[in-house]
């Protein structure tokens, strides 16, 4: 039997809002909320530019539970209990088994491994805390999202760079659609505001001096950030049978990998994911009114991803639009695809484009319609997602309207 799979919920912080309504209404704005880190310890790296989020929303997660999370369970559990109240759904000993939860991460507890660290080399402690170990684990945000909703169905993390919550989305709709489940709350989160993290970027050489330029002849970088973003997603029928709200049905999936190389992008990968997306989904290229570019704002990968989306689309690479939210919430990692799902989600809601903020210079090779600076109004019936990680492994979404 092929089952549908839809939305009916979603949930989010990053450096935008501390909700999914406050986080659209800056994305589709296109106000940035990059700036200097402020409230993140970061030794001699003061002045280190990133999205942060300033301070947490009010929440009544226990205090048991609340002490045994490092920040990227945390965040994710926030986003997770928002998605199920917008779905309004809540499991019991009924049917728990048949919901489950799927988080995507890029690392790990950093801020955990960060003081465990400290304390050991710097200060000379003998002992860290007893719960170092879960906290830090990347799995933990999958399980901590288990525990505050009471979910005992298919519970995993799943961990692909910057693709991570493409992915875990993807394992999602597979659970449902096999029978393993009929609800799944399933995004990705990400906390790397870490002294440690950030010195490995900084050593990468990709980090941009000022702000996140995608597409722009004069980007310089990418920019980190912080958040976490949620979906609950549920069988059509099961969405149905409850007269819920569906927000958008997830139409097709498209996985490759490279095969090329540890950090540097390719074009066939991308292309191939794509490709593969619209054919899961039954779509043609035309129908896409909306992609969601990786957009990182660095040289090659901009570039690059024109390219492969020119292969896919042929001349309908021209007339639709194209913009990197990440302008605006910067590269929030295991985060990054579930908070620019929410922007397609959102798009197909209000049929508008959100922008590429920060654009200056145009670029001969990026020469698509990547929504410069101010929002466009226009239908959105179709909506895709790219996401292309280090280590070549890419997911691509497709969304649709109901």
């Amino acid at each position: 039997m092929h089952r549908r799979v839809v939305i009916t919920g979603v949930g989010g912080l990053c450096g935008l809002g501390t909700d999914a309504a406050s986080m659209w209404k800056e994305m589709r704005e296109g106000r940035s909320a990059i700036g200097p880190i402020a409230n993140s310890e970061l030794h001699d790296l003061e002045g280190m530019t990133g999205a942060e989020i300033k301070a947490l929303p009010q929440h009544d997660i226990n205090r048991k539970q609340f002490v045994s999370m490092a920040r990227f369970s945390l965040l994710a559990v926030l986003a997770a209990r928002e998605a199920m109240r917008q779905a309004g759904l809540s499991c019991d000993e009924r049917n728990a088994h048949r919901f489950g939860a799927t988080v995507g991460v890029g690392g790990l507890g950093w801020d955990v491994m960060e003081e465990t660290y400290r304390a050991l080399l710097l200060d000379g402690a003998r002992r860290v805390g007893i719960l170092a170990v879960p906290k830090t684990m990347p799995s933990a945000a999958a399980g901590q999202v288990s525990l505050s909703l009471g979910l005992r169905g298919p519970v995993f993390g799943v961990t692909s760079a910057c693709a991570s919550a493409n992915h875990a989305i993807a394992s999602a709709v597979d659970q449902i659609k096999l029978g393993r489940a009929d609800v799944m709350v399933s995004g990705g989160s990400d906390a790397p505001f870490a002294w440690g993290v950030l010195k490995a970027w900084e050593a990468m050489r990709v980090l941009s001096p000022d702000t996140c330029r995608p597409f722009s002849a004069d980007r310089k970088g990418l920019v980190l950030g912080e958040g976490a973003g949620m979906a609950v997603l549920e069988s059509y029928e099961h969405a149905t049978r409850r007269s819920a709200t569906i927000l958008a049905e997830i139409a097709g999936v498209g996985l490759s990998a490279d095969a090329f190389h540890i950090a540097a992008p390719s074009v066939e990968g991308p292309a191939s994911a794509m490709r593969a997306c619209l054919a899961d989904a039954g779509l043609n290229a035309e129908d896409v009114d909306y992609l969601n570019a990786h957009g990182t704002g660095t040289k090659s990968n901009d570039q690059t991803e024109t390219a492969a989306i020119k292969r896919v689309f042929g001349n309908h690479a021209y007339s639709m639009s194209i913009s990197s939210t990440k302008s605006t919430h910067a590269h929030c990692l295991g985060a990054a695809s579930a908070l620019e799902m929410i922007a397609c989600v959102m798009a197909m809601q209000e049929d508008v484009v959100p922008p590429t903020a920060n654009y200056r210079e145009p670029d001969p090779a990026c020469d698509l319609d990547i929504t410069p600076n101010v929002p466009r109004e226009r239908k959105v019936r179709v909506a895709m997602s790219n996401a292309f990680a280090m280590g070549g492994t890419n997911a691509v979404l497709a969304f649709r309207q109901v």
